[in-house]
C-alpha cells in the first residue's frame, strides 16, 4: 500500500471516530425548571426564613432525585424578604420580570405575603404561603393560596376547646400587626358566640419582650384563660414572667407558639400551656418520621410546625407542577394548585377549596407537660 494512502485511510478513521464521538455524547441536560421562594433570612424574623429553606431543600432534593418534571430538574430561587413588605414588593417585582419563574412561595408574615401579593396579582404568578393565615390573603386575587389554617378556623377551634375546659372569661395579648390583630379578633368573636367573656384585649409592638405590665392590668380581673397571639419569642417570656407574677389564669396559644426552641427558651415556665397544631413530629406516620428523620440527620435540629409547614408548602407546589408538565405556563400551574385534593403531607392531607383557594386540614390539641409537647386525646 502506498504511503500517502495510508495516511489519507488514516486521517478517515480518525474522523469517523471522532464523529462516532461527538454523536455519543450525551445531550446537553434541560434548563431546570425554577420557582421562586421569598421569606426572612436576615432581621428579627430569620429562624423562620431559615427553617423554610432547609425544609424546602429536603423536599427538593427527593423530588429531582425521583425524575423531577418528566426528567426535567426543578430550581428554587431563594430571596431574603426581611420580613419587610418594601423589600417583599421588590421581590415579587423580580420574581414576576423573570419569565422562567412558574409560580412562587411565601412570604412568612400575613402583611409581608399581602404586600407581595398586590404583585402576584397583576403580573398572574401563583403565589403560595406556608404561613400567612389573615382571612384576606387568599382575597387578594384568585392567584394567592396557602396551606395553613387560618385563624378565622383556629380561633373558634381554641375558644371551643377553652369554653369546654370551663373557662368563661378570657383576656387576650397579642402582637400589634396584621396577623395578630385577626387572631384576637377571630378568637374574641368566637369566644363571645360562645357564651364566654373577653375582660381585656392588650396589643404589643413587636421585639417587645417585657409583658409584666400587661400582664399586671389584665390579672387584675382574674380571668379563667388567657389567650395568647404571638411567636415563640415573645412566648416564652410572656410565659416566664406570668409565673413569676404568680398569674394562675389557664395559657392557651395560638400555633404559631408550637417550637421547641419555646420549652428551650421558656423552660418550666411553659408547662400548662395549651395550643391546636397541624403538625405533631411524634405521629407515627412514616411520611411524618420520614421528614423528621431527614431534617434532623441533615440540620441537627428537631423540625417545628413552621418547618413542616415549608416542607409540604413546596410538596404542593412541586406536585401541582409535575401535573401540568414541563412546558408548564403560570397560568396552567395555577390552575393545577387549585385542583390540590388530599395532597398527603406531613402536617395532614390538604385539599383547596376551588373558589376560595383556603385549605381544607385537622388540627390537634397540645399541652406543654414535662417539658415535651405532648398530643391530648
Amino acid at each position: 500500500m502506498r504511503p500517502e494512502f495510508k495516511i489519507l485511510k488514516g486521517f478517515a478513521f480518525a474522523a469517523a471516530a471522532l464523529a462516532c464521538g461527538l454523536s455519543a455524547k450525551p445531550a446537553a441536560a434541560a434548563d431546570p425548571l425554577l420557582l421562586g421562594y421569598q421569606m426572612p433570612l436576615s432581621g428579627d424574623r430569620s429562624q423562620y426564613g431559615e427553617m423554610f429553606r432547609n425544609a424546602a431543600e429536603i423536599k427538593l432534593k427527593a423530588f429531582n432525585a425521583a425524575g423531577g418534571v418528566d426528567g426535567t430538574p426543578v430550581q428554587i430561587v431563594y430571596e431574603d424578604s426581611k420580613n419587610d413588605p418594601k423589600e417583599a414588593i421588590a421581590i415579587a417585582q423580580k420574581f414576576s420580570d423573570n419569565p422562567r419563574i412558574l409560580g412562587v412561595l411565601g412570604d412568612f408574615s400575613s402583611t409581608v405575603a399581602m404586600a407581595a401579593g398586590e404583585v402576584y396579582a397583576k403580573s398572574g404568578v401563583a403565589q403560595l404561603s406556608q404561613t400567612a393565615s389573615h382571612p384576606d390573603y387568599t382575597k387578594v386575587s384568585k392567584w394567592q393560596f396557602r396551606n395553613i389554617t387560618t385563624q378565622a378556623y383556629e380561633g373558634p377551634f381554641t375558644s371551643k376547646w377553652m369554653r369546654e375546659s370551663g373557662a368563661k372569661t378570657v383576656a387576650i395579648i397579642a402582637i400589634q400587626n396584621d396577623w395578630g390583630i385577626s387572631a384576637a379578633e377571630e378568637f374574641a368573636k368566637a369566644f363571645a358566640a360562645q357564651g364566654g367573656k373577653v375582660t381585656a384585649t392588650e396589643y404589643f409592638n413587636p421585639g417587645t419582650r417585657d409583658f409584666r405590665s400587661i400582664l399586671t392590668k389584665i390579672g387584675r380581673a382574674k380571668p379563667d384563660a388567657i389567650y395568647l397571639c404571638m411567636f415563640y419569642e415573645e412566648g416564652a417570656s410572656a410565659l416566664q414572667q406570668a409565673k413569676q407574677l404568680n398569674v394562675k389564669s389557664a395559657m392557651f396559644s395560638t400555633s404559631s407558639l408550637y417550637s421547641p426552641k419555646l420549652i428551650e427558651l421558656g423552660g418550666d415556665s411553659v408547662n400548662g400551656l395549651r395550643m391546636a397544631s397541624t403538625f405533631v413530629p411524634e405521629n407515627p406516620a412514616p411520611e411524618v418520621q420520614t421528614f423528621v428523620s431527614e431534617y434532623k440527620a441533615a440540620y441537627n435540629d428537631a423540625p417545628n410546625m413552621f418547618a413542616a409547614q415549608a416542607y409540604d408548602a413546596v410538596g404542593i407546589m412541586l406536585d401541582a407542577l409535575k401535573a401540568v408538565g414541563p412546558k408548564a405556563t403560570r397560568a396552567q400551574l395555577r390552575d393545577a394548585l387549585a385542583k390540590t385534593n388530599n395532597y398527603p403531607g406531613v402536617t395532614g392531607k390538604t385539599s383547596f377549596d376551588p373558589e376560595t383557594r383556603e385549605p381544607a386540614k385537622e388540627l390537634a390539641k397540645m399541652e406543654v407537660k414535662g417539658g415535651k409537647f405532648v398530643v391530648l386525646p
